[in-house]
């Protein structure tokens, strides 16, 4: 039995459904980002190994090229102010707030030289996915065993300064969709205080516009990036990381609710709904 009528007419099928259905298209968008991600990591390993032999962070470099073609296929715009502030060339810890799959597209528009992140061991088992990060030199952590999480970023603070490497943190601990910042963990300000390296927060504008997982909207969209200035732990101890973390907080919220508020037709102000400081 002839199989390309049935096939033809499940493509048109699919491809219609598309049209029709905003679900089908986030989700059909979403399968092309997971596909991507797997191809272009897999590609990208290849010229990795050819280029440097192994796990560096220059590899960095070649993995942003590749991911930052991504916002074409998307229609993604990046607006991005204070860039300089991550030009300067010292160690630093970087931290930013955190919204959905789409934040690496985000970083990788920005990332600075020499310039590794600090992830979830699970992702090391991702295939080539994981493997892209490995050779790009990004720090694994078994959040399941604080003991080994802190060894891990004990190491991370002696090299950083060593060898000149900034640090890229999501200070949230996972993706965050609510409008809002998620309280923030203690790692990346801990780690900035042992190195006595300064703080360099990043701010996202909201998703909501152009991507939303409850009302599975997805379309084109720009993202506004603020960069702000450094912030110094030289002399601070761990006794002042609450407080040097409230500081980041409360200038990263603050620029959040300012950064994804839009003109609206009235002439009025919309943004994210404050709610308050948990």
């Amino acid at each position: 039995m002839d199989l390309w009528p049935w096939l033809t007419a499940a493509l048109l099928l699919l491809l219609l459904l598309v049209q029709l259905s905003r679900a089908a298209r986030f989700y059909a968008k979403i399968s092309l980002y997971c596909v991507l991600c797997l191809s272009v990591s897999a590609v990208a390993s290849a010229v990795c190994l050819l280029r440097h032999g192994g796990r560096t962070v220059e590899n960095m470099r070649i993995i942003s090229w590749f991911v930052r073609s991504f916002k074409y296929a998307y229609g993604l715009r990046f607006d991005i102010k204070g860039r300089e502030n991550l030009e300067v060339d010292r160690p630093c810890v970087i931290i930013s707030n955190h919204q959905s799959i789409l934040d690496m597209m985000g970083l990788m528009e920005i990332l600075p030289k020499r310039c590794v992140q600090i992830a979830k061991r699970e992702l090391l088992f991702l295939g080539p996915v994981g493997l892209i990060m490995y050779l790009g030199g990004v720090f694994f952590i078994n959040r399941q065993r604080s003991s080994t999480a802190l060894t891990v970023m004990a190491d991370l603070g002696e090299r950083m300064v060593e060898e000149n490497l900034k640090v890229w943190i999501y200070p949230e601990g996972t993706r965050n969709d609510n409008g809002d910042l998620l309280p923030f963990k203690k790692g990346a300000f801990h780690l900035a205080v042992q190195a006595q390296v300064p703080i360099v927060p990043v701010v996202y504008s909201s998703f909501s516009s152009f991507y939303n997982l409850k009302t599975k909207l997805f379309t084109s969209g720009t993202i506004k990036v603020q960069v702000l200035d450094a912030i110094p732990t030289s002399g601070l101890t761990v006794a002042n990381v609450p407080k040097l973390m409230d500081t980041c907080y409360h200038a990263m919220r603050s620029t959040f609710f300012h950064l994804s508020r839009t003109p609206q037709e009235n002439g009025t102000i919309e943004g994210p709904a404050v709610q308050p400081a948990q």
